[in-house]
């Protein structure tokens, strides 16, 4: 296999790290009848009118999986604007470009040496599934090799994400991006060499979890099920709290102002970015309620 080979088929934060950062095809998905469904949250001013919608999304879904409601079609029918983490998804050609302009430049030795040595019948594991040569992931800086083994892992599929399907909705309205994917993947390169090393064990630990036909945070992402939610993304990657600061604190704060500023406008937007960036203290509902606005939880 050649590099560009896996690195084609990279979303920008791979489904190992999806309910972090971080869709259905083109066609509407005709949802359930019945619930329950993933989050969606409302925003409201001081006075009760409504500013805009939070939604939180999932990079990588299995065939088949159904999570439109009537309630969430409304709202994108109603919203003015799609704010997103990265906009350009469809953009495969560019987005492996940009991967290996980054993922290079730093080597740091053979990537054996940077895996726990309880990780490593794991990291054989993938191997084997993404029928390459361990000396494949070598040059490979740490983050970009476990982005590369999260999507290896991964048992949804990137084109079902329902990153792509709310951006396919808004494909004749404006959208704005939060990050952006140079930004996006740079939070990443400039990570220390330690903490590199930290998220490359923690998505081989997290790898374990893809057995079945779903992943554990893709099921409970389509039950709405924001308690178990926090749970699954409060452990591995983001136990530790270095990494926890830098791809989820950080960046909710720098989000808050941007979305904030965007509620100030006439326009009504929906934000949909990763649902770990929408649950517990430190999630962007909670920092909206904390600069006065009402936010509930609608559905």
């Amino acid at each position: 296999m050649q590099t560009g080979d896996v690195i084609s088929r990279l979303p920008l934060l791979a489904a190992g790290l999806a309910l972090l950062l971080a869709a259905c095809d083109t066609q509407q998905d005709a949802g359930k009848e019945d619930g329950p469904f993933p989050a969606l949250w409302e925003i409201a001013d001081s006075e009760g009118t409504v500013e805009g919608w939070m939604f939180g999304t999932i990079h990588a879904l299995p065939d088949g999986s159904k999570w439109r409601s009537a309630q969430l079609d409304t709202v994108l029918r109603d919203a003015d604007m799609l704010v997103v983490e990265v906009a350009d998804l469809e953009n495969g050609e560019d987005l492996s470009k940009l991967f290996e302009q980054l993922a290079f430049d730093r080597p740091a030795g053979p990537i054996i040496d940077r895996i726990a040595p309880e990780m490593r019948g794991e990291f054989e594991e993938l191997l084997v599934k993404a029928k390459v040569r361990r000396t494949y992931f070598d040059p490979m800086e740490s983050w970009a090799a476990a982005l590369a083994l999260a999507q290896v892992a991964q048992t949804g599929k990137a084109e079902n994400g329902a990153d792509r399907a709310l951006l396919a909705a808004f494909d004749q309205r404006e959208v704005v991006e939060l990050e952006g994917a140079r930004e996006q993947l740079t939070i990443f390169d400039t990570l220390p060499e330690k903490e590199q090393r930290d998220l490359l064990n923690a998505v081989l630990e997290e790898s374990q979890q893809y057995d079945g036909e779903i992943a554990p945070l893709a099921e409970a992402w389509l039950a709405g099920d924001t308690e178990r939610l926090i749970a699954l993304t409060r452990r591995g990657i983001l136990a530790d709290p270095e990494l926890a600061q830098a791809l989820l604190h950080d960046r909710n704060a720098d989000w808050a102002l941007q979305v904030e500023n965007l509620l100030s406008a006439r326009e009504r937007p929906l934000i949909a970015v990763g649902t770990g960036h929408l649950i517990g203290e430190r999630g962007l509902p909670a920092l909206l309620e904390q600069r006065g606005y009402r936010v509930r939880r609608v559905e």
